[in-house]
């Protein structure tokens, strides 16, 4: 069924506006009587008839709510390396879909794409509409946020904030399956941009508390890395 984000959904009758109700009845050309999905941005989903459709608004009748299945027990931050021209726009996709709830871009010593804080804001926000594009395709639960643009220094120091920390490194580390098991409940994880980490960072990020990963054997390109790295964790928590 489609599925739409709202902010708040009454008990009984919910009212979407704007670029949804518009997509309701001129893309799609749903009738009153039509079933859909609400979901409340924090987990729960509302199943809903329509009732009635008007120009810029759409009322749905509530019938019963449950907590979203598509959310996975690991919560998993993304801090990706950022990567040249538009590649980073497959990579927010891609991770939303494979299930991170947040994806944050980073400034390391080898990125190429270095936007000043006018240019991030605008890719930070293109990104954003393409999170609640993917969290819609793929039945999530919530809206992954995407963080600003975030210097590799500071990331490391906000991840070691909160949970498990891992920096994937061409050189070599612990496989997924040593670092990632059933009981993991919140992980940020570390992708390089093209030419990967610098040594001093590696050693930066293992000072602050990171544990170093590998995805194999084979050099992943950036966009393809962080996409593996959020299928193998999936499947060692149990989520897959």
């Amino acid at each position: 069924m489609p599925r739409f984000f709202i902010n708040y959904v009454p008990e009984e009758i919910a009212v979407i506006t704007g670029d949804d109700a518009r997509h309701i009845s001129r893309s799609l050309r749903m009738q009153p009587g039509e079933s859909v999905v609400l979901c409340d941005s924090i987990g729960t989903d509302y199943n809903g008839r329509i009732e009635r459709i008007a120009d810029d608004s759409v009322e749905v009748h509530i019938l019963e709510f449950c907590k979203s299945v598509a959310e996975p027990s690991v919560q998993v931050t993304v801090y990706q390396g950022l990567p040249k021209a538009e590649k980073m726009d497959s990579i927010v996709q891609k991770a939303v879909e494979t299930g991170a709830v947040k994806i944050v871009p980073v400034l390391t010593s080898r990125c190429v794409s270095k936007p000043d804080e006018k240019a991030a804001a605008k890719k930070a926000a293109r990104w954003q509409k393409i999170a609640l594009e993917a969290a819609k395709q793929s039945g999530r639960g919530i809206i992954p946020q995407i963080g600003p643009l975030t210097g590799f220094r500071e990331a490391v120091k906000q991840a070691a904030q909160g949970g498990e920390v891992i920096l994937f490194f061409e050189g070599g580390g612990k496989s997924i399956a040593e670092l990632v098991g059933r009981e993991t409940r919140e992980l940020a994880v570390f992708i390089g941009p093209e030419g990967g980490f610098e040594q001093a960072e590696v050693d930066f990020a293992v000072q602050n508390g990171a544990e170093i990963g590998t995805l194999g054997a084979r050099i992943l390109r950036t966009e393809t890395a962080p996409i593996a790295a959020l299928a193998a964790i999936m499947l060692a928590s149990g989520n897959m």
